[in-house]
């Protein structure tokens, strides 16, 4: 039987649930306080203390947003104070407090970007395996979602970022205390917020998710949706629910509806970030009629792309609704959601960006792009002079008394808008060239053309529409066209995802003592084989280590059949044989590692930690690991960077690296629970991905790096001998890949160089240190040679001698480095590269003395 979809799972479960209320909901609690059950016309059953409430809270049902005029809360809360007063109250009720999670999820192996409270504790919190850092606990958590780009800034109330304050606890079922968690999150609404019972509607739902489900209780008032407190209760199994071993309370509020709701501003945007609201209206001296604002805001969802068919009826609803022309709504609506989304996505990007995540053509980096260059065509379209870096700033003062960390890193934000923005730039007349040859051609310019201009080339819609009008053509935009572009993104790379490899089924087995963590120089040892199929054997315990995490595998020997491959298989490690050579099941065999492969392939991987490290203190704190290899003759790491590393800079991540290297300094290696290690170290321990698991190999070399990895590494930094990177590239947008060399294949590549450097020094006659300075003057005066033997023409006062190679200046730095960034080619490459260069200098001269 498979398993249900989420939708499918919520529909199914949920009339089960309203079928038994008391089993099912905190019904002990509701009935204490007076609440009554009621169905409402829409199927829904709900409970208030209202005898004449006929209806639910959801806005549909109830007549829209209500709280705009006599507000019903008395406590009047600004954003940072709604996860202030929350915390302390539930601090009083026993819950921990705890700081949020990056919005880079490298920890879950189910998403990109943390978009939910729950999602920081996905998977293995939830399933059991792993402590949580706290129980029961509260915590601020930002999230990004994208599927409302959209409509932020024009409903007044969507984001793309926003904080789900969560309430949450992991226990088993003879702890499970429903009726308890619902009271805190009553006693918030009644005294947090100061809303008494009669402005409250509770909604009984059902919910499902991630192979899970369970029933939930939403809390309306006004119109307003101000949280949902979900009871994870069952699993979905083969053929039929399952309880959960460990049940899980996932209150989801947003801070922003709260602060909003409690505030009733006009928009949530002028409750969430006020004092940004503030400078942007004072940027642009943008003007607008803020009573019309205030009589359509109550209706403003009425304009949700995802709800509407026709939004040319919804505009004209709205309007009405709101006393005024279509015309006269959108003069004043249009600019100023433009205004609110750069707000909106400046803050966004700020907490990604902060957070490790950059923008870029793929993966969830697409994402963000796509809010730099949404915000940077508001500020163009409306020659608003706006900074982006500058929003940033003004968003992190306001938030610095709860999220500080957002203030540390603004130099590094700026940096990466910047450079967004000069590529944002240098696109737009390129743009318009296109456009008007599209315009001028007669294409058509429908849907799919709007969606291929903007995925291969960057081409806005807006920037289409205002090439457009210039040639009197009307291009009808689709107002949901940025959720369009994000979903086909998605679906491309879904259909680019890879398929996983062949299982060997060997049966049941145990799984094999992996040895190999404790010691890389043990390269001898004795087993016993506990399986073979073919050419593959499996060991009860091994040092050999399994191609993984980057590392290639080690070779060697068992008994005297040669082992060429090794991976690992859930819990077993599988064993390669050059040959098939049948060993039998508990036969003791004597296992011999190639000791040279594996000193080589251990200093690459402890290499890699420092390179990483070197990067990170050179080019700033948005480097991550986003990919690594680490071989027997050379490995590379693949870095996120938001632009090309400069040769300066490869240098001085080079000299890092080797000062790290010098320093001696000894590693530490350990297993750790996992709750452990993320609470001591935090989230950057991941820079391998997420790894599975209730302990973590936690890999630590004191005061440079703390990774969680399960490669072979060195005793000591002082074993890699010296760090020799060969070069930098540009692997994808927002993904640098770092070439280098440690150890013996370090010392093979300076000799190598050193030879390259004696070769040119015998061809060009002069020593290595002016080396650099004649290639220079070769390749300059071979340019020369080279026009004037094409048009066999002597310039005026010519003298061939002038094409004699004689300079003798001195250079200090990397000889073989200058010399290729000279010629433009590879440093392996450079003598052939001169010795041609040298050659054709000397056959034009030749040419030129006979003119």
């Amino acid at each position: 039987m498979p398993f249900l979809p989420d939708k499918e799972q919520k529909a199914k479960f949920k009339p089960i649930a309203s079928r038994d209320p008391d089993k099912y909901y905190p019904t002990e609690v509701l009935k204490e306080h007076g609440f009554v059950r009621k169905q409402c016309k829409c199927g829904t059953y709900f409970w208030t203390i209202n005898q004449d409430q006929k209806v639910c809270g959801d806005p549909v049902c109830s007549g829209g947003f209500r709280f705009y005029t006599d507000n019903p809360a008395k406590k009047k809360l600004d954003y940072v104070s709604v996860w202030q007063e929350f915390s302390k109250m539930f601090k009083d009720f026993g819950y921990t407090p705890i700081k949020r999670y990056p919005v880079v999820a490298r920890w879950n192996p189910t998403m990109e970007y943390t978009n939910a409270s729950i999602a920081a504790f996905q998977p293995y919190v939830i399933s059991g395996e792993v402590k949580p850092p706290a129980n029961p606990l509260v915590i601020p958590q930002f999230c990004l979602r994208f599927d409302d780009t959209d409509n932020v800034g024009i409903t007044g109330m969507h984001n793309t970022g926003f904080v789900m304050i969560g309430q949450h606890a992991f226990v088993p079922p003879s702890e499970w205390d429903q009726n308890s968690y619902f009271r805190h999150i009553l006693g918030w609404l009644n005294n947090g917020l100061g809303l008494p019972n009669k402005e409250i509607t509770f909604h009984e739902d059902a919910w499902a998710g991630g192979g899970n489900f369970g029933c939930c209780m939403e809390y309306f008032s006004r119109g307003v949706e101000l949280g949902n407190q979900v009871y994870m209760l069952y699993e979905q199994t083969a053929t039929m629910p399952r309880e959960l071993k460990i049940k899980a309370l996932d209150m989801g509020m947003g801070m922003e509806r709260n602060a909003w709701f409690s505030q009733a501003t006009p928009t949530m945007y002028d409750a969430t970030f006020p004092t940004v609201v503030k400078k942007l209206l004072g940027a642009t001296g943008f003007k607008y009629d803020q009573d019309l604002i205030k009589r359509y805001m109550p209706y403003g969802g009425y304009l949700n792309i995802d709800e509407v068919d026709d939004i040319d009826k919804a505009w004209q609803t709205v309007a009405q609704k709101a006393g005024t022309t279509v015309k006269e709504l959108k003069k004043n609506l249009i600019p100023l959601s433009g205004l609110y989304s750069v707000g909106e996505h400046a803050r966004s990007l700020l907490v990604a960006l902060n957070d490790g995540a950059l923008p870029s053509n793929v993966g969830g980096g697409y994402n963000l792009r796509l809010l730099v260059r949404r915000a940077l065509s508001f500020i163009e379209q409306n020659e608003w002079n706006i900074y982006l870096p500058d929003v940033c700033e003004w968003h992190a003062e306001y938030l610095k008394p709860i999220f500080p960390e957002l203030s540390e890193n603004l130099e590094q934000v700026r940096r990466i808008l910047d450079v967004e923005e000069s590529k944002f730039k240098s696109t737009r007349q390129k743009s318009r060239n296109v456009i008007r040859n599209v315009i001028e051609t007669k294409q058509k310019i429908d849907k799919k053309k709007l969606l291929g201009l903007y995925d291969s080339q960057g081409i806005s819609p807006e920037l289409i529409r205002e090439e457009a009008a210039k040639a009197g053509q009307e291009i009808d935009v689709p107002e949901d066209f940025y959720k369009m572009v994000a979903e086909r993104h998605e679906k491309k790379e879904q259909e680019a995802a890879t398929e996983r490899a062949e299982h060997i089924d060997f049966g049941e087995i145990p799984e094999t003592d992996i040895l190999y963590y404790d010691d890389y120089l043990v390269t001898e040892f004795d087993a016993k084989v506990v399986a073979q199929l073919g050419k593959n054997v499996v060991l009860d315990k091994t040092f050999f280590y399994p191609t993984s995490g980057g590392q290639m595998h080690d070779t060697g020997f068992i008994n005297n059949e040669r082992v060429v491959d090794l991976f690992q298989q859930g819990k077993v490690i599988v064993h390669v044989l050059e040959s098939e050579h049948k060993f039998p099941v508990g036969e003791e065999v004597h296992c011999r590692i190639d000791r040279k492969r594996r000193v080589q392939l251990a200093q690459h991987h402890t290499a890699t930690h420092i390179v990483n490290t070197a990067a990170r203190r050179v080019l700033g704190n948005h480097i991550n690991q986003a990919g690594a290899k680490k071989s027997e003759d050379k490995a590379h790491l693949d870095v996120t960077h938001y632009q090309s590393i400069s040769p300066e800079e490869l240098d001085e991540i080079e000299k890092e690296a080797n000062r790290i290297v010098k320093e001696g300094i000894k590693l530490r290696m350990k297993f750790v629970p996992r709750d452990e290690a993320e609470k001591k170290y935090g989230m950057s321990i991941y820079q391998g991905g997420a790894v599975p698991g209730d302990k973590l190999r936690i890999v630590e070399i004191p005061e440079v790096d703390v990774e969680c990895c399960a490669g072979t590494h060195l005793h000591n930094t002082a074993e890699i001998g010296e760090i020799k990177i060969l070069k930098s590239t540009k692997v994808q947008d927002g993904i640098v890949r770092i070439t280098f060399t440690a150890g013996k294949a370090a010392e093979k590549i300076d000799e190598k160089e050193e030879n390259l450097v004696k070769e040119l020094s015998r061809i060009l006659g002069v020593p290595a240190e002016q080396l650099p300075a004649r290639c220079e003057e070769l390749f300059s005066k071979w340019k020369k040679a080279k026009k004037i033997a094409s048009k066999k023409k002597l310039p005026e006062e010519f003298n061939v001698k002038e094409l004699d190679l004689t300079s003798t200046d001195t250079f200090e730095g990397d000889i073989l480095s200058r010399i290729a960034e000279i010629f433009k080619t590879q440093p392996e490459h450079v003598v052939k590269t001169a010795q041609r260069f040298l050659n054709q200098l000397e056959g034009w001269k030749e040419e030129i003395k006979k003119l």
